[in-house]
């Protein structure tokens, strides 16, 4: 896979959860991908404060972007 692939793969995972974080104030916005393996994400707007930040990165994030890209094996929040 492309790296180009690879980030359009990421960009519809994040376009799947963005919608969720919206409706809380919040947005997501990819910042890197390293070795086609490690993703750096970035959280916004209510969700940089937000005290389930942590578990939606695993539970929500984190899933959904290994569900349209398999080799990811981080992810990872950046302020």
């Amino acid at each position: 896979m492309t790296n180009e692939e690879l980030i359009g793969n990421i960009e519809k995972a994040l376009d799947e959860i963005r919608p969720f974080l919206n409706s809380d104030g919040g947005d997501i916005s990819l910042v890197s991908v390293e070795d086609q393996k490690h993703v750096k994400v970035r959280l916004q707007g209510a969700c940089t404060s937000c005290s389930l930040s942590i578990s939606t990165m695993k539970a929500g994030v984190e899933t959904t972007i290994k569900k349209y890209a398999p080799q990811i094996e981080t992810v990872e929040n950046v302020a």
